[in-house]
Formats: C-alpha cells, sequence, structure tokens
C-alpha cells in the first residue's frame, strides 16, 4: 500500500510539474505577443515602417492563432498531444529568434505569423491537457496556474519590454525572451507524460454559434477585444507623442497598467456568482468612457497616468468573466466553445490592431481612440442581449 500511495505522489506531482511548465510557457506565449505594444517605436525607426505597420506585428500573429486554433484539432488528431505541445513551444523558441535576428520587415512577420501558430494551438490544447494531468478536483486550480501565467506576462511585458528596450534594443528584448521559452520546453519533455489523442466531441465549433446566447456572447467578446486592441496597441505613441512620457513614465505606466490588471482580475473573481452579467455589461461600458476621457485629457499627463490604470484594472478582469460565462452557459460543450473563444479572441486583436493602424495612420490617434470607443460600447450592447437571452434570469 504504501509502494502505490508512494507512486501515486509521484505522479501527481510529476503532472503539476507539467502543468507549471505549460504555465511558464503560457507567459512566454503571451509576453511575445504583446511586447511590441511598448516597442512599436523604435520597432518602427529601424525597420523604417509607419508605427501603424509596425503594429501589424499584432495582427499577423492574431491571424495565424486564429486559423490554428480553430484547425488544430482535426489536423492533430492522430498525434500524441504531448509531442504537439512541445512543437509549439519549440516554435515559439524559433519564432523569437526570427523577430530578433529580422534585417527586414517581411522576415519579422514571417516570425510574428510562426508565433501565431505557436499561440493559437498551445492554448487551444491547454484546458483539455489539464484535464487529463490532474485529478478532477485539482483541475481548478492547474487552470488557474495557467491563468496566472498569463495575468504575470500581461502585467509584466509592457513595461519589461519598454526598459529592456531602452537599455539593449528591443532586439536584445526579444532574444531575452528565448532562453525562457528553452526552459520551458526541456521542463516539459521532462515531467508531461505521454498523452495519446482521444476523439473529439464535436469537429467543428463553430456549430456552436446556432445558440443565440453564446452567438451574442461571441459577438460581445468579438467588439470588446477589437476595441480594447484598437487602442491598446498604439498606446506607446500616445502616451509618448500626445501625453508627453518620457521612458521612465513609460515604464512605470505599463507597470501600473498591469498591476492594476491583477488587482482587477482578483476583484471580479468575488463578484462572479452573483453578478456575472452586470459585470460583463459594464466592463466594456467602462472601457469605453475612459477610451473618450483619454482623447479629452491628453494634455494632462497625470490624468492620462490615471486614465490608463484604470483602463488596466478593467481590461485584464474582463477574460475572467468570460471564461465563467462560457463555463456555466455550455458545460459540457466547453471544452469546444474555448476553441471558439480562443479563436474569436485572436480574431479581434487581429481586427483591432489592424484597424487601430490603419486609422492611426490616415486620420490619427483620436479617431482610433474614438473608433475604440464605439467597439466597447456595442461589445456592452450585446452583452445585454445576451443577458435577455439566457433560460435563468439569476
Amino acid at each position: 500500500m504504501s509502494t502505490k500511495l508512494t507512486a501515486d505522489t509521484a505522479d501527481l506531482r510529476s503532472a503539476w510539474g507539467a502543468v507549471m511548465s505549460m504555465a511558464l510557457c503560457v507567459a512566454v506565449l503571451i509576453a511575445s505577443e504583446f511586447m511590441p505594444v511598448s516597442l512599436l517605436t523604435p520597432i518602427a525607426g529601424e525597420l523604417g515602417v509607419s508605427e501603424g505597420q509596425a503594429g501589424q506585428m499584432i495582427s499577423i500573429s492574431g491571424l495565424f492563432a486564429v486559423i490554428t486554433s480553430l484547425s488544430i484539432g482535426g489536423l492533430t488528431r492522430t498525434i500524441d498531444r504531448k509531442l504537439v505541445q512541445s512543437s509549439f513551444a519549440a516554435l515559439l523558441i524559433i519564432s523569437t529568434l526570427i523577430v530578433a535576428l529580422a534585417p527586414t520587415y517581411p522576415v519579422l512577420m514571417i516570425g510574428r505569423a510562426l508565433l501565431g501558430i505557436a499561440v493559437g494551438g498551445f492554448w487551444s490544447m491547454s484546458t483539455a491537457i489539464v484535464m487529463r494531468l490532474l485529478p478532477a478536483d485539482q483541475v481548478p486550480q492547474g487552470l488557474a496556474a495557467l491563468n496566472a501565467g498569463n495575468a504575470i506576462a500581461a502585467t509584466i511585458s509592457a513595461p519589461l519590454g519598454a526598459w529592456l528596450g531602452d537599455i539593449i534594443g528591443w532586439r536584445g528584448a526579444f532574444a531575452l525572451i528565448v532562453p525562457v521559452a528553452v526552459l520551458a520546453l526541456v521542463w516539459q519533455r521532462i515531467h508531461m507524460p505521454a498523452l495519446p489523442p482521444r476523439g473529439i466531441r464535436r469537429a467543428n465549433p463553430l456549430g456552436l454559434l446556432s445558440q443565440p446566447q453564446v452567438a451574442l456572447g461571441m459577438a460581445s467578446i468579438f467588439l470588446l477585444f477589437m476595441g480594447q486592441f484598437a487602442l491598446f496597441t498604439y498606446l506607446r505613441p500616445y502616451l509618448e507623442g500626445v501625453a508627453g512620457f518620457s521612458v521612465p513614465m513609460l515604464s512605470g505606466g505599463f507597470l501600473a497598467l498591469g498591476l492594476a490588471g491583477l488587482a482587477g482580475t482578483f476583484a471580479i473573481s468575488r463578484l462572479l456568482r452573483t453578478r456575472l452579467y452586470g459585470l460583463l455589461i459594464a466592463i466594456p461600458a467602462v472601457m469605453a468612457a475612459l477610451a473618450a476621457l483619454m482623447i479629452a485629457s491628453a494634455a494632462l499627463p497625470a490624468v492620462v497616468g490615471a486614465l490608463i490604470v484604470l483602463w488596466g484594472f478593467f481590461a485584464t478582469a474582463a477574460p475572467v468573466g468570460w471564461g465563467t460565462w462560457l463555463a456555466r452557459t455550455l458545460g459540457p460543450e466547453a471544452e469546444a466553445g474555448g476553441g471558439l473563444q480562443v479563436a474569436v479572441t485572436q480574431l479581434a486583436i487581429l481586427a483591432g490592431a489592424a484597424a487601430g493602424g490603419f486609422v492611426f495612420d490616415a486620420l490619427g490617434w483620436q479617431t482610433t481612440f474614438a473608433v475604440s470607443a464605439a467597439l466597447l460600447g456595442a461589445s456592452a450592447l450585446c452583452a445585454l442581449a445576451a443577458w435577455f437571452q439566457q433560460s435563468d434570469p439569476r
């Protein structure tokens, strides 16, 4: 009996090691995806492109993440999930090296496209893999670990990128991601057991959109992230060129934004049981108001600083609310819904960064921020409509 208990304990410890390696990989993926937000100006200057064109680094990774998240389940249905996830971690390393060494803008975009494949594939399978690694009663803690990696990366990627970019340049900032990604890959190879593929319950997650509440919820998610990234992708040019922030102020501002996001994540978790739809409606509505206030207060750096802190508080909390909505609404279909949500989110990031870049170059930052406010307001209206569609009004 004691030998069996010892073996079970060792297996569980190894499983948790695999989960934590995935959490580290998530952190590196998110940091890689969003670090360009704080480095647009130097990247654009060195490669001889506009800041709007540099912002398409976010767009192209989002495009390939969408394609991958919708197709990866069918394409890899006969392949061991350990090998699949390790391949995505290796692709992260390759893509980051390409970006760090890119001699031209097209090569840079190739690296970002490969990153999008890694992001879409890794995220789409992560929940299912955690469910296979851990006992049922520990799955929530495992998923929380992945979300913690996401939140930490979202907190540090922008300020760290701005700080490192000032010290060692934007190429050096990306190059420093590589050893951390290698650590995550080695850690995963050591601890993750073989995970033979299982049949997927729903081959086409798009079929979920036939349910009105799901369709409205996904529309709200799309508009939320599109509105968020139409503004957030171009936050550095706004802070630096309009509000007059210095590089140290930029680093401090992005750090404060990220820390506020962590606070928002913890705060929303206490309210979700009884105020789910109220939060899903209120968050984009408040963010729309903040975008409008950023336009009106551009000449007041202290006010702008306070507004971006509030932006971080609400923007980072939003995915927590929609994740809870997904679990409550879809139940046994939550795994397919997770793949759909990844696709919708990444498509929204792509659309927001792309549209924001075109508007930023053609019409200026004020119009970009106004478009962001309009999209966020529409997200609140879709969340309201989804609330009316639910069968249980509580």
